[in-house]
C-alpha cells in the first residue's frame, strides 16, 4: 500500500492536491500518466533551451509548472515559474545560469513520485479502452495535461471528450466540428498563443454561444477576468482547484442549457 507520508515529507502539498483530484486513488493513477511521459517533455524543454527558443521554452515551462502545481510540487512549481517569467522576457542568461537547479528539482520530484508509486524506473500503464456509446462530445481547452486526462477520466464513459491546448487549437476543432458532436466546451483563459478570451470572441462574432454552450475554467486570481468572461453568454465559472463533483456539476449545468 502506497505510504503517503512519504509525499508528506518531502514536502508535498498532498491536501491541495486533493482539492483537484479528489482522493489519492485519482491523484495517484493521474502522477503515474505524468511520470510517463515527464522525461520526454523534459528532452523537449532541453531542445529548446539549446537552440535559445525561449518561445516555445517559455510554453511548455508553463505547462510544467501547472502540472507541478497540482500535484503539490510547490517548490518545483515556483522554480518553473521564475523559468516562464524569465524566458518570457528573453533573458536567456537566467534560463542558461539555473537550468541545471530546475532539472535537479525535476529529479528529485521524479524520483519521489516513482518511490511513492511503487516503481524503480519507468513508469508504464496500460489503459482499458472504453467504448463510449455516444457521439456527444465535450471539447476541453486547456494547455495544462493534467487537465486535460482528469477531466478525459471523469467522462469517459459518458462522452467522447476531445482535447485542445490553447485557443487556436481549439478553433480548428470548432471550424471542423462536423465529425464532432460538440454539446458543451470547457475553456480556460490564460493560455499560450491564443487565449481563452480570443475564442469567446470568436463564438461571439459567429453566434456559437447558443450551438455549443461554454463554461469557463480557470485559476483563482483575477476577479476582472471573471467578470470580462461574464460579458459574454457563458454558463458559468469554474475556478482552480476544483475537484470531481464541481466539474460534474458544471458539465451538467452546461450539457442540459
Amino acid at each position: 500500500m502506497k505510504d503517503v507520508n512519504l509525499l508528506l515529507q518531502h514536502g508535498v502539498n498532498v491536501q491541495k492536491s486533493l482539492e483537484l483530484f479528489g482522493d489519492m486513488e485519482t491523484y495517484d493513477e493521474t502522477l503515474a500518466d505524468f511520470l510517463q511521459d515527464i522525461e520526454e517533455r523534459l528532452q523537449q524543454l532541453k531542445a529548446f533551451k539549446e537552440i535559445a527558443d525561449m518561445g516555445n521554452y517559455s510554453i511548455l515551462v508553463h505547462a510544467l509548472k501547472s502540472d507541478a502545481r497540482y500535484f503539490g510540487f510547490d517548490v518545483l512549481g515556483d522554480m518553473c515559474y521564475q523559468h516562464e517569467e524569465k524566458s518570457r522576457a528573453n533573458d536567456i542568461y537566467y534560463v542558461y545560469e539555473h537550468y541545471d537547479e530546475l532539472i535537479k528539482e525535476f529529479k528529485q520530484m521524479i524520483q519521489i513520485g516513482l518511490t511513492y508509486l511503487g516503481k524503480q524506473r519507468e513508469v508504464a500503464i496500460d489503459h482499458e479502452k472504453v467504448t463510449v456509446a455516444t457521439d456527444k462530445t465535450i471539447l476541453v481547452v486547456d494547455d495544462s495535461d493534467i487537465i486535460q486526462k482528469f477531466i478525459q477520466k471523469l467522462f469517459m464513459d459518458q462522452y467522447q471528450v476531445v482535447t485542445a491546448s490553447d485557443g487556436e487549437e481549439a478553433l480548428r476543432i470548432i471550424v471542423e466540428s462536423n465529425q464532432y458532436d460538440i454539446v458543451g466546451m470547457l475553456l480556460d483563459l490564460n493560455m499560450p498563443h491564443v487565449d481563452g478570451f480570443t475564442v469567446l470572441d470568436y463564438f461571439q462574432r459567429q453566434q456559437l454561444f447558443t450551438k455549443i454552450p461554454v463554461s469557463i475554467i480557470t485559476g483563482i486570481g483575477n476577479d476582472d477576468e471573471v467578470k470580462k468572461a461574464f460579458q459574454y453568454p457563458i454558463i458559468d465559472v469554474l475556478q482552480k482547484p476544483f475537484n470531481e463533483r464541481d466539474i460534474k456539476i458544471i458539465v451538467d449545468k452546461m450539457i442540459a442549457k
